[in-house]
């Protein structure tokens, strides 16, 4: 009977207590509703939504076309050999730096040396005919028509002489230009086919760019233009350059004309092979700007908070906006602000339109040019 009236009496204590936290609860909830409609916190006179704001200001845009090329040597070659033959000597190690002409390879030339050898004898016995001929003539014991006779031989012999040594050194193969040399898996012994890769050599001391670009940016683009590329292995390290030539036709399916830039590379940084972003430089222009920061972005559309200054204190008001190039961390802004007027900078996402804000920092988003600019509407990509 004892432990049937404790049970009673505890559940009886947990009812209480749990009405209690309800009422202790509702009460709250009215004090909190009261403090927003004249509290510290609510426009009626207190601190809002604490925010930092930017001014917008002018600011220098570039506009620029573009367009992804591929990188190349400015002279690149793949080393071959004319005959079937058996390499003798490999004369370079992979990733040299080589000199025009310097020797790569020797192949095998066993008639060739033989044919050198029998071209010298003839040539020896040829001039010593001629001398001795040249003596008697000289004495009066021959006549002319001889002396002219051995010259001739001499002067034959020489030529097949000359004809053996181009065949022999046929058989050393050496590099056409200056430059590196790639990887190779040729050794002494290996037996090479004609068209068969034997070592590749690139001059990257300067690469080049081939790039199409459309035909309406013919008007505006000429030689020595200025371009600046980015390569994926560097991040958005930029590397200058210029256009050297472009196309004299236009291809007429993609009514596009390949341009060829030339970037100066130091270090052989860019190999050929590379995907190269290129952004050609078409000028300056002066537009109003936004942190990028500070616009949020809905559909098609954008927007940004304007800050509006009252006898109650501060606002956010939406404003609509049409938003253009984006560069160095700026938006340029088309329309639907005005310079000088003050947007918030962040927080964007806890703020409610026409909520009161408190200004926590200000900032300037006309700095100076930063980065390089996303293409244009219209730009080629």
């Amino acid at each position: 009977m004892i432990k049937r009236h404790f049970f009673l009496i505890a559940a009886g204590v947990l009812l209480a207590l749990m009405v209690l936290a309800v009422i202790l609860r509702m009460a709250f909830a009215g004090d909190e509703k009261a403090g927003g409609r004249g509290g510290p916190g609510g426009p009626g006179g207190g601190r809002g939504q604490s925010v930092s704001e930017a001014v917008v200001a002018q600011r220098e845009f570039s506009d620029q076309i573009r367009v992804l090329g591929v990188a190349r040597g400015r002279r690149s070659v793949n080393i071959t050999s004319s005959t079937s033959e058996l390499i003798t000597r490999v004369l370079f190690t992979d990733g040299q730096r080589v000199a025009a002409g310097t020797p790569l390879v020797q192949l095998q030339a066993r008639e060739e040396d033989a044919g050198v050898g029998e071209a010298r004898a003839q040539v020896d016995q040829a001039r010593s005919m001629y001398n001795r001929y040249k003596t008697l003539s000289d004495r009066g014991f021959a006549s002319p028509m001889m002396v002219e006779q051995y010259q001739t031989e001499l002067a034959t012999a020489q030529a097949s002489l000359a004809a053996a040594q181009a065949r022999q050194g046929d058989r050393t193969i050496r590099a056409p230009f200056a430059g590196v040399l790639g990887l190779s898996t040729v050794t002494a012994g290996t037996l090479v086919n004609p068209g068969g890769i034997i070592a590749t050599l690139d001059n990257i001391d300067v690469v080049r760019v081939d790039f199409p670009i459309p035909e309406r940016y013919l008007s505006v683009l000429r030689p020595g233009a200025s371009i600046t590329a980015t390569v994926d292995a560097y991040g958005d390290e930029p590397f200058s350059g210029r256009i050297a030539l472009i196309d004299t036709r236009v291809n007429e399916q993609t009514r596009s004309v390949t341009a060829r830039a030339e970037i100066p590379n130091p270090g052989g940084r860019i190999r050929p092979g590379m995907a190269v972003r290129v952004a050609v430089q078409q000028g300056q222009r002066t537009a109003i700007a936004a942190p990028e920061a500070a616009v949020q972005y809905e559909g098609d559309g954008a927007f940004v908070y304007r800050i509006a200054r009252g006898e109650n204190g501060s606002t956010a008001q939406r404003v609509e906006i049409e938003a253009g190039a984006v560069e160095g961390g700026f938006v340029e802004i088309l329309s639907g602000l005005n310079a000088g007027d003050r947007i918030v900078a962040s927080g964007l996402n806890r703020i409610q339109p026409n909520a009161p804000v408190t200004v926590a920092g200000a900032g300037n988003a006309g700095g100076g040019r930063q980065g390089a600019a996303t293409a244009p509407q219209g730009a080629a990509r």
